[in-house]
């Protein structure tokens, strides 16, 4: 996954020795008052990931985010503490190929419990280049190892995908702590049934529309797209604030004409430039697609099923459903 910046391995190494050194004094009375508790300590690598952990962990973890609220995570850079932290943590939960840093300090950090979501569904390359070609229902995407470079990784956005993850996280958790094992099956099942609304919901919800093609900032909804049989535009890519060149927006122009577009979609936590500018060249109108990598105050919901359920809302109304 193209990244806008990126942070060398020898950076890491050596913020992960800085990291341990710094918490050498605490770490002894950290771990004591872990074991006098009854409460996992979980590392989670974005909101994606702390959703599930939370919903799942219930009142059994503490649940701690690598990436604070309104951060771009891929742009998220760790702390020495934060890095030296992840040796510390009794469960790690994270999405491989969203934030090297992330990644980069988990392989260093030699940490026992680590799951990576990617693992536990097919990842699929959706076309997220610039000007790429992105999937609609009846293409077929070309399914990939999990890691594998070119894959895409945005798979919490398609419903299915996460209750894939969510199932698979579960699993884990009664592994790692098979006390409360009854517990965390008990809340999966809940948080499966919800995700299998919210599924049921976008498919009735964008069966019949005016088009089937949307234009957004980001390529981040390959996989919703491919789910419920819609074509996703990006304009320029994986980057939500990249500047389209004259040649896509005149693409961009000719694909809104002939595929009844009408709205533009940014993000919450980018600049809505690019997508105004865009929306100014071809006529359409501007609206917010949410790729739920972090909660904010601009959100339009306070957490995963509720920013969902905004995105379904908004993109009937932009495809014209009926």
């Amino acid at each position: 996954m193209n990244v806008r910046r990126l942070i060398p391995t020898a950076a890491i190494t050596g913020a992960v020795a800085l990291g341990l050194t710094a918490l050498t004094a605490c770490s002894s009375s950290d771990a004591s008052d872990h074991k006098s508790g009854d409460r996992l300590d979980v590392v989670a690598s974005f909101y994606p990931m702390q959703f599930l952990a939370e919903r799942i962990g219930g009142d059994h973890v503490s649940v701690s985010s690598l990436t604070k609220p309104g951060v771009e995570p891929h742009d998220l850079e760790l702390s020495p503490r934060q890095i030296g932290g992840l040796s510390d943590a009794d469960f790690i939960l994270y999405l491989k190929g969203i934030q090297p840093a992330v990644d980069d300090a988990i392989k260093l950090s030699e940490s026992k419990n680590t799951l990576d979501a990617t693992t536990l569904t097919t990842l699929e390359d959706h076309g997220t280049e610039v000007g790429g070609e992105e999937h609609g229902h009846d293409e077929h995407a070309h399914e990939h190892e999990d890691g594998e470079a070119g894959a895409d990784p945005h798979i919490w956005l398609d419903p299915v995908k996460y209750t894939e993850v969510a199932k698979g996280v579960g699993k884990a958790l009664e592994k790692t702590d098979p006390d409360h094992a009854a517990d965390y099956r008990k809340n999966t099942d809940t948080l499966v049934k919800e995700l299998g609304t919210l599924d049921t919901a976008y498919r009735t919800g964008l069966k019949n529309t005016g088009t089937r093609t949307f234009i957004t900032t980001h390529s981040a909804f390959g996989y919703l797209a491919e789910r419920y049989g819609l074509t996703q535009e990006g304009i320029a890519g994986i980057d939500p604030e990249a500047e389209p060149s004259p040649a896509r927006i005149s693409a961009l122009h000719s694909i809104a004409e002939k595929k009844k577009v009408t709205t533009v979609f940014f993000e919450t936590l980018a600049s809505d430039k690019t997508a105004k500018t865009v929306a100014r060249d071809t006529g359409l109108r501007t609206d917010v697609l949410d790729p739920l990598e972090g909660i904010t105050k601009a959100s339009k919901g306070d957490d995963y099923i509720e920013v969902m359920k905004s995105n379904l809302a908004a993109l009937r109304t932009a495809l014209g459903a009926k």
